[in-house]
């Protein structure tokens, strides 16, 4: 009599659960699909996905753009409130947004999920998130990856990362050539911490100062965990629409470094830049951070987007109609400072003055 009890394979012995892997591939096959756009040859499975080039020949002269990132220590919010599918956002956030600055497109993405254990649910909804701001940015999800590391990550561990590829015409580029001593700078406003400065932000609410993450903060008007995990706002389609509506020379994704660092990397030599701190307020989520911590004003600008989001250097004459445009597309919009000459001095942004009190 053969004996049919099911014996474990090694790799399963292992801590490797290929069959979840496989149902986690099934359960998110509906989020990828719709992120499809028509250059995508295939299907999602294969060892590679295909992008059809040919549809570059519209343009005089492609040049292809890339851009790699993960979220960060963000993800440790989301595992501790074991909610996963905002993070995906923050994931296309900084990765789209760091490309579309240069005026590229996003084409697509790829992203790699490791993780201590594949839960399929867990993987699919990370995933949904992805796909979700993929499909906001106009990008489609090409592939991705997604490996089980017991030993390295614990069961309910993961981190995510990926990266994109989009296509700009060459003549089109933009960056700190385009630059003039008279540009204004316009502020869009972030949608909170974003997913840069959470090593801080931890430190400071969580260990520091004990808060829990269910605890009710009356500045933010709900919990400090809802805060937290506020999805990273995705400006693709919005920058690539000011940039077609009105001249654009340059734009910063403000990120890890905040203002002034991310601001100084699209300046030429010999121009400088002031921005005023009396034209916005930032949100409650910055201040409290900065007020429970006792954390410097630069510690604290040199960290945290300070609720911009994005930095647009433009001619004062393309302001009004660069501002409606975002208005009508529901991002808000302010002059933040402007660009002067400094002949013989390396590029440098300085922050003056103070914020409204709240």
């Amino acid at each position: 009599m053969t004996d049919t009890t099911a014996v474990p394979s090694a790799y399963a012995a292992a801590g490797v659960d290929i069959e979840a892997g496989d149902r986690a591939v099934e359960l998110m096959k509906s989020h990828v699909a719709a992120t499809r756009r028509p250059e995508v040859l295939g299907g999602l499975g294969g060892f590679a996905g295909f992008f059809d080039a040919s549809a570059l020949a519209r343009y005089d002269h492609p040049v292809l753009a890339t851009s790699t990132d993960g979220v960060g220590t963000k993800v440790a919010i989301a595992q501790a409130l074991d909610v996963h599918d905002t993070i995906g956002w923050d994931l296309i956030g900084m990765l789209v947004d760091d490309l579309v600055v240069t005026g590229a497109e996003p084409l697509f993405v790829t992203d790699y999920i490791a993780c201590g254990r594949v839960v399929p649910e867990r993987i699919a909804a990370i995933v949904k998130g992805i796909a979700q701001a993929c499909a906001a940015a106009g990008a489609s999800l090409l592939g991705g990856e997604t490996a089980e590391h017991p030993g390295l990550l614990g069961p309910d561990e993961y981190d995510i990362a990926g990266a994109t590829t989009g296509v700009v015409e060459k003549a089109k580029i933009l960056g700190p050539e385009r630059v003039r001593g008279d540009d204004v700078v316009l502020a869009l406003a972030s949608s909170g911490l974003h997913s840069n400065g959470y090593s801080l932000v931890r430190k400071v609410l969580l260990t520091d100062a004990g808060w829990s993450l269910e605890r009710q903060v009356a500045d933010f008007g709900r919990t400090l965990g809802e805060e937290l995990l506020t999805p990273t706002r995705v400006y693709a389609k919005d920058v690539l629409a000011l940039i077609e509506a009105v001249e654009v020379h340059a734009i910063s994704h403000i990120t890890g470094g905040g203002l002034a660092n991310n601001l100084v990397r699209v300046l030429p030599e010999g121009v400088s830049v002031r921005l005023d701190r009396a034209s916005w307020t930032p949100p409650p989520v910055f201040t409290t951070v900065q007020r429970v911590g006792a954390v410097s004003q630069p510690d604290i600008e040199a960290t945290l987007n300070m609720g911009v989001g994005m930095a647009v250097l433009l001619p004062a004459s393309e302001v009004d109609a660069g501002q409606a445009l975002l208005t009508a597309r529901g991002i808000d919009s302010w002059v933040l400072g402007e660009a002067s000459e400094a002949p013989g001095r390396p590029a440098s942004v300085v922050l003056e003055g103070t914020h409204p009190v709240a």
